[in-house]
């Protein structure tokens, strides 16, 4: 299928300075037809994005979010994949305002746990998967809850089976296992530092033999691994969405420390410190401080794609921060006494379901140089006429080769492993290093591997070679091409800093700066 992008848009505009500022006036006209005013305070805060507070920018992105999501869909002519995965995050909404106030509020208060563990659970969701229509789901519960709680007096006997139910599914080691799997029938557990996996039990066969204390992964915790095939897929969007409604989004009240930090009170001449765990971690939270409140909000009200442009505000590279990778955020939590939300999970999921629209890859490389809810940077800025030499293509390497090039700069990467040509046709870079022209991708899978039977690219560095079975190496080709297929980089490998190329060499070839991300 052919890329045809709506606005008078050719693909290759999605790469360039000029027509990236041709994309951007395009959804400024449609947001002023849709509404006028906000079009008028998304120009006034980009005129001085340094007088709006951060309350006022949080306001403005998620009032922008649905706006882009439609812009997008209309950009890409994908209006009804992008209503579609839409719909799928509302039918699923039902789960997580019932989790709230009727599993977790009012049958912990209906019953006791020692009650609780008395009922039979089995025959009780019998009883309401008749009322369902034959087949029990978590799903199929809280929509029926829901209609049942509009006329309490009339559905007063299903209700309390109702709630025996989630109380025994809460409380049970039978119930908890039934519906391990779910995310309906569960609340966030005490954090005992003490005992954080508590997946882990004693082996009391070890300590029996030579008396030292082992710990082993519960069976039903083991995850065996098969080759390079990955042990830990992620969760899904009912798991992410879980995660976010979880989340109580916070920016709203100034307390995002999960962005910002977890600030011990200020004194009187100081400003506060941030907080140590228990272990002597400083919460500082995410070192990016993306506004991870505000993609939640936008995430939980369905709007997908506007989500991953607010991530993408922070941390463009959010392919290479999977839920396997970081955790900065979670340490800083709000929540510091109960199980703090898996943010990661949720970031995750969401670049997922935007890589999974049709061009969704195109998608999120566009919100690397152009994103309209950045209102400091929201396109590329004009070619400085400088040259940067970035030496180590890892994580730091390319991270900072895709910021300088916003900043205008023209980037040559170059890494001392050897780094395996991609298809010129995906690039756009010839064998000889030259420029090529590349199709645009409509199906993320088209650029994945079988990781069994993957050959090491080379480029990542850490992330190449440092990573195992924890997270989807397919992710490195996403986050090389960001960059590859931008006319300002160049990317060799095989090349030694200092014995391949020496600091002389480099000035001699005309580059402005060294920038070494060797680790």
């Amino acid at each position: 299928m052919t890329l045809k992008l709506a606005h008078g848009i050719a693909f290759a505009d999605l790469y360039s300075r000029d027509g990236l500022i041709n994309i951007d006036a395009a959804f400024q006209r449609a947001l002023r037809t849709a509404d006028e005013e906000l079009a008028e305070r998304l120009i006034s805060s980009r005129r001085n994005p340094a007088a709006v507070s951060k309350k006022e920018e949080s306001a403005l992105i998620i009032e922008l979010g649905p706006h882009l999501d439609r812009f997008i869909a209309s950009l890409f002519d994908i209006v009804d994949a992008v209503e579609a995965l839409t719909e799928n995050h509302a039918e699923l909404a039902p789960l997580y305002t019932l989790k709230r106030k009727f599993v977790q509020r009012r049958a912990v208060a209906a019953f006791k746990a020692d009650e609780a563990v008395t009922f039979d659970g089995v025959a009780i969701e019998l009883e309401l998967a008749g009322l369902f229509g034959g087949r029990f789901s978590e799903l199929a519960f809280a929509r029926h809850v829901e209609s049942w709680l509009k006329d309490e007096a009339a559905n007063e006997k299903v209700i309390d089976a109702a709630l025996r139910y989630a109380a025994w599914a809460l409380y049970s080691d039978a119930g908890r296992a039934r519906n391990r799997d779910g995310v309906l029938f569960k609340k966030p557990g005490k954090l005992d530092q003490q005992h954080l996996v508590k997946h882990a039990q004693k082996d009391e066969q070890q300590f029996a033999a030579d008396g030292v204390t082992t710990f082993v992964i519960k069976p039903e915790h083991i995850r065996r691994r098969k080759g390079f095939a990955l042990t830990d897929e992620g969760t899904d969007l009912k798991g992410a969405l879980s995660e976010a409604n979880y989340c109580i989004w916070c920016h709203t009240q100034g307390k995002d420390s999960c962005s910002t930090g977890l600030k011990e009170k200020p004194g009187a001449d100081a400003k506060p410190a941030f907080k140590k765990s228990t272990f002597g971690v400083t919460l500082a939270g995410c070192p990016l401080e993306e506004k991870i409140s505000e993609f939640h909000t936008l995430k939980a009200t369905g709007h997908a794609i506007s989500a991953l442009a607010v991530i993408a505000i922070d941390n463009p590279m959010a392919a290479a921060t999977g839920h396997r990778i970081c955790n900065d955020c979670m340490k800083s939590c709000i929540y510091q006494k109960q199980e703090p939300v898996d943010i990661p999970q949720a970031e995750t999921r969401t670049l997922k379901d935007v890589l999974e629209l049709p061009w969704g890859f195109e998608i999120y490389s566009l919100f690397t140089r152009w994103n309209p809810l950045n209102i400091h940077h929201p396109y590329p800025r004009a070619e400085s006429g400088y040259r940067v030499l970035v030496v180590g293509m890892g994580p730091a390497g390319f991270a900072l080769a895709h910021n300088l090039m916003n900043d205008g700069h023209m980037v040559v990467g170059i890494d001392g492993l050897k780094i395996e040509p991609l298809p010129e046709s995906v690039s756009g870079v010839r064998a000889d290093g030259s420029r090529a022209n590349f199709e645009p991708v409509r199906d993320i899978k088209d650029l994945y591997e079988d990781l069994d039977d993957r050959v090491m690219a080379g480029f990542g560095g850490v992330a190449e070679y440092g990573i195992t079975v924890r997270w989807d190496k397919n992710f490195l080709k996403v986050i090389r091409l960001l960059l590859e297929r931008r006319a300002e980089f160049a990317l060799f490998g095989g090349v030694r800093f200092g014995g391949t190329l020496t600091t002389d060499d480099a000035f001699e070839m005309g580059f402005d700066h060294i920038a070494l991300a060797m680790g």
